[in-house]
């Protein structure tokens, strides 16, 4: 008895050889994000904003990565027995694949334009309780995150401390005042 695998082209092996665990690390990064795991440092609504309030997004990612070989890989075997040349089945996995990438990033920027703009007034925050979300080091250490609740919506903001010591994560918190529209400076409760 062969094995279905066995019985495949090398080259169709390798296209299902890399279908497979793209395909399943998409779905793990896909389950992640619904849940509110998934995105720190990619595109979205708060990541660092340039000076012209525009988002930089980044082409090589890990989840631009793991797009691309999604959309090359599940090409290959679509079209694998409509297109004779393994040369120009390649030269369209590839150009599937960037086409991919470019539509994720072109919907993850539309979305954090939609995140980023609002009428929240951030000095609202002035004196307002919110929560230690990633710890904030000690002052002139770098910055930690806070969530918390201003004009019925719940956001993240960077935050900054003036105490020696850091805050952890979970720590109950106020806003001392507003550094910039994403940064934060807090105190103990």
């Amino acid at each position: 008895m062969e094995l279905w695998w066995t019985s495949m082209d090398l080259y169709l092996q390798i296209m299902w050889g890399i279908a497979i665990p793209f395909s399943v690390i998409f779905v793990i990064q896909t389950v992640m994000t619904f849940i509110g795991m998934g995105d720190q440092g990619e595109a979205s609504g708060d990541a660092d904003v340039d000076a012209d309030g525009e988002m930089p997004l980044q082409f090589f990612t890990f989840r631009n990565f793991v797009n691309f070989f999604l959309g090359f890989a599940w090409t290959g075997i679509s079209f694998y027995e409509a297109i004779d040349s393994k040369l120009w089945l390649t030269l369209l996995c590839v150009f599937i694949g960037l086409v991919l990438v470019t539509i994720v990033m072109a919907l993850l920027y539309a979305l954090s334009k939609a995140t980023q703009s609002g009428n929240i007034d951030v000095k609202n925050a002035i004196g307002r309780p919110a929560t230690v979300y990633f710890t904030i080091p000690a002052a002139g250490k770098g910055t930690g995150k806070i969530q918390m609740s201003i004009q019925q919506a719940v956001r993240e903001y960077d935050a900054v401390s003036e105490s020696d010591e850091p805050i952890a994560t979970g720590k109950m918190v106020r806003v001392k005042s507003v550094i910039d529209a994403h940064t934060f400076l807090i105190e103990n409760f």
